[in-house]
């Protein structure tokens, strides 16, 4: 897979290069097209308590992988390895994604490598820190 991460997913574009795997699901397409879009929404209802942004948005979610069952796999990182709520914060994502419809399982992995940099921020979260100009 290439540096850019890709949707496999479903055609629609996913902001921050989150890379969301299904590949050669048996899952309909319209269930896996539903599931990413429900998972990335409870992804966008939790906050680093540092930044006034959701996490999705602050680009801490590098990998949402959906396998036939309907478990969810979820890398994730953080953006400094001593981060407060690090023992937290992946409690928090496997609460909200295994509220969404349809999920059977969640497991968050944390990830350091390649290491969060401010240039996975979204626009929106540029805009909430007062960093777009």
């Amino acid at each position: 897979m290439s540096e850019q991460s890709q949707n496999t997913a479903n055609s629609a574009e996913v902001p921050n290069e989150v890379e969301i795997e299904s590949a050669g699901s048996a899952i309909p397409q319209a269930e896996i097209e539903r599931l990413t879009t429900d998972i990335i929404a409870a992804l966008k209802t939790v906050y680093d308590p540092e930044i006034p942004s959701d996490i999705y948005e602050i680009g801490l979610i590098y990998k949402v992988d959906i396998d036939d069952d309907r478990n969810v796999l979820i890398d994730m990182t953080l953006t400094a390895p001593g981060c407060p709520v690090a023992g937290e914060m992946p409690i928090w994502v496997e609460n909200a994604v295994s509220s969404v419809e349809g999920v059977a399982h969640v497991e968050v992995k944390m990830v350091f490598d390649p290491p969060w940099t401010p240039e996975r921020l979204s626009e929106e979260a540029q805009v909430a820190l007062g960093w777009y100009v």
